[in-house]
């Protein structure tokens, strides 16, 4: 199966590598050149000319984008130079007004759309561990399972196109609530003079015990933010889910918190920083700073 991984970011980067690997990655390609050297040169793989060599030689493109107008474009694009019966699979988190849309512009071409949104991060992408939601055609999915499985470690079909990304709401809705809750309670163990490697130590393996406590709780009481999930795409994504909810006339009190608390924090500058960075509000609470 010839593969092209579309976005080279801090996820398609890690899956390009993972393809190149297991021998399924003919090129990958990525819209500023220079990410896209730098992430060949880490994996090994090649860079393709443009876009459309990269689409026109490959049965699945995998893509990885930022945004809605993004994965549009680079649709397009592709939809002008891939063959009939190929796949086009959507790692982005988009809308999933737009995951519709984009897939009746690729069927109109004869050619098939999942969309997989993600979860687990920078170094699930690195280490083939993310898991995937995903919306579509469930025998196109079992046709693509040697990429996939390449690339992650659990793959869950949810339903028809658009699926994927209404999963992957309820999952950006719950990393709220958990950055909330992690960062207020180690704000407040740091308030109370603990020895916070222990801290995260034990709470890691009691029933308060995460995914995010124990791979990011260490780093932010130290004031240490490199990015694993920028803060400003999980912005991004609770906007969506925001406009979800206001299509039921529903508004959920964490998702609207942490959209302000975002909001602060881009505009001092830490918008591309990874989302435990929200520690940055909680310790002026107990009148600390990071």
């Amino acid at each position: 199966m010839k593969t092209t991984v579309i976005g080279l970011g801090a996820m398609g980067a890690g899956m390009a590598g993972n393809l190149f690997r297991a021998g399924l990655l003919t090129q990958a390609w990525n819209r500023t050149p220079e990410r896209a050297q730098s992430a060949a040169a880490q994996h090994g793989f090649t860079v393709a000319d443009s876009l459309e060599s990269a689409g026109a030689q490959s049965d699945l493109v995998i893509t990885s984008v930022s945004a809605d107008a993004d994965l549009q474009q680079v649709v397009d694009r592709l939809a002008r130079v891939m063959t009939a019966g190929s796949v086009v699979l959507d790692t982005s988190t988009v809308s999933i007004d737009t995951a519709r849309t984009v897939a009746e512009r690729l069927e109109a071409h004869g050619i098939h759309f999942l969309d997989a949104p993600v979860s687990g991060g920078k170094e699930g992408a690195e280490k083939a561990t993310m898991v995937m939601m995903i919306g579509g055609d469930e025998a196109v999915l079992e046709q693509i399972m040697p990429a996939l499985n390449a690339i992650s470690r659990k793959v869950v079909h949810m339903g028809p196109v658009g699926s994927g990304q209404a999963t992957k709401a309820v999952n950006q809705i719950m990393c709220a609530g958990i950055n909330q809750a992690v960062t207020e309670a180690l704000a407040f163990g740091q308030h109370q003079g603990l020895d916070m490697d222990k801290v995260v130590d034990v709470v890691s393996s009691g029933a308060a015990g995460n995914w995010f406590v124990e791979h990011r709780g260490r780093n932010m009481t130290r004031g240490i933010f490199e990015p694993g999930f920028r803060l400003a795409l999980h912005h991004k994504d609770l906007k969506i889910c925001q406009t979800m909810l206001a299509a039921d006339q529903v508004q959920l009190p964490m998702v609207e918190m942490t959209l302000v608390h975002y909001e602060r924090l881009m505009e001092q500058g830490h918008g591309d920083e990874d989302i435990s960075a929200l520690y940055r509000a909680k310790r002026p609470l107990f009148g600390e700073d990071v």
